[in-house]
């Protein structure tokens, strides 16, 4: 039997370095292998792909786009199961599949999957999947949208316990106030038990992350690129002794860089993995209100922390105060009563179904992640950027061709560039 076109010997190897500390029940190791391979061939969030993996299985999805299987033949795969339902909660059409096989096929390389295996197992990285006592049940809230593996560094305990964490992020460009709240609370939370849960970015989170580490808390840091290869690098030590005292996760596998797309999507899964999420401080349009909407449309506890109104470090913050309904905090005893009172909303519900981070900006989600995908100085064709992005071919090009009339992309002879203006564009929801 083979998997992906490897021997079953050559996956059990590959399984053996990336699966000891997994503390896995019993997961079929082609399963296993085949949600690994899933994390090299799906972008982050990918609704389709999330619901013909949980659906079919991984490895009997993996086999149908190998097999160049036509849409209709899973279609008919997916309704023997019972019916499915696409990302939009619609019944999951032919077009819907078909756009997610055209996004696939072109990062089909088992070369790349076997790669992203051994690096993995050279920085010591782990696989976890569902099912698996190490697996965080309470990313599931997340639906189809929700990871189909993640891979992690650190000590078991840390990953365990996200169970009872909170999440504490905020802006990049922090002050002295919203630092020293920030290693406040952190530490206030560790002592009454919480573990802290972050992004290791520059400002907020890193203070944040530090102040747990100070206290001897257990405290976890989602990635949005791969864990071998830190970001940003200025934080390559504290990733370092997080790695050796907490946890650091991603749901992408090493060799994979960080882009504009993927730090929003990694932003989900530091709401989702969280009792409940606490902006510290935040500009307007800062990367921490996208944090924020991911909590709110889950229903889970969001706090806000008031600061100066003539500071716009904080004026993300007011924002969600003034008309997202999350919940002012000020100390470590507020942030913890957000947990145990439910916020003090009485259902849990602050600002559900609003979409903070589609209030502003002029990019598209697709655009957003074309954009990464482009480099001012080398052209690259549509397939290669389909390949880079995660889109189907097709949607590259018509979407292209809309940044084109507007002059953030140029064609050359031998493909698409950048025009140098895009990358200052003020997108949807800029990231931290």
């Amino acid at each position: 039997m083979t998997i992906f076109n490897l021997p079953e010997s050559d996956v059990l190897g590959l399984l053996a370095g990336v699966r000891g500390m997994s503390d896995d029940t019993g997961i079929d190791p082609a399963e296993a292998f085949a949600r690994a391979a899933w994390t090299c061939i799906a972008e982050p969030g990918d609704g389709v792909a999330g619901l013909v993996v949980n659906t079919l299985g991984a490895a009997a999805a993996l086999r149908l786009v190998l097999t160049t299987a036509q849409p209709e033949r899973w279609e008919a795969a997916l309704m023997e199961q019972g019916e499915a339902a696409d990302p939009e909660g619609e019944a999951l059409r032919v077009e819907s599949i078909a756009g997610g096989i055209e996004r696939w096929r072109p990062r089909l390389n088992s070369v790349d999957v076997v790669r992203a295996f051994g690096q993995a197992r050279r920085v010591s990285a782990q696989l976890v999947v569902p099912g698996d006592a190490l697996w965080p049940v309470q990313v599931a809230d997340l639906g189809q949208h929700a990871p189909i593996a993640l891979w992690w560094r650190g000590i078991p305990d840390a990953l365990r316990a996200l169970d009872n964490s909170i999440a504490l992020v905020g802006a990049r460009a922090s002050s002295g106030y919203g630092e020293h709240v920030a290693m406040e609370a952190a530490s206030g939370l560790v002592d009454r038990g919480y573990a802290i849960v972050s992004g290791a970015a520059y400002g907020i989170d890193g203070m944040a992350h530090r102040s747990a580490l100070a206290s001897r808390g257990l405290t976890v840091a989602f990635l949005a690129g791969g864990l071998d290869r830190f970001y940003p690098r200025g934080h390559d030590d504290l990733l370092t002794k997080i790695a050796q005292s907490g946890c650091i996760v991603s749901e992408l596998p090493c060799g994979q860089e960080p882009t504009k797309w993927r730090f929003l999507q990694r932003n989900r899964l530091i709401a989702a993995s969280s009792n409940a999420t606490v902006v510290i401080e935040a500009g307007w349009r800062s990367g921490s209100l996208n944090t924020a909407s991911h909590a709110a449309e889950m229903g889970r506890p969001l706090g806000a922390v008031p600061g100066p109104v003539t500071s716009p470090s904080s004026a993300g913050c007011h924002r969600l105060l003034r008309e997202y309904d999350a919940v002012c905090v000020t100390n470590a005893a507020e942030m913890a009563a957000l947990v145990d009172d439910d916020g003090g909303s009485g259902d849990g519900q602050a600002g559900a179904g609003t979409n903070v981070a589609d209030r502003s900006g002029e990019y598209t989600s697709d655009e957003t992640r074309l954009i990464d995908a482009l480099s001012t100085r080398s052209p690259r064709y549509s397939i290669d950027v389909a390949r880079r992005s995660g889109l189907s071919v097709t949607t590259v090009t018509s979407t292209l061709a809309f940044l084109e009339l507007a002059g953030a992309v140029a064609e050359r002879e031998n493909g698409w560039v950048l025009a140098p203006k895009a990358r200052k564009g003020d997108a949807r929801a800029r990231q931290k």
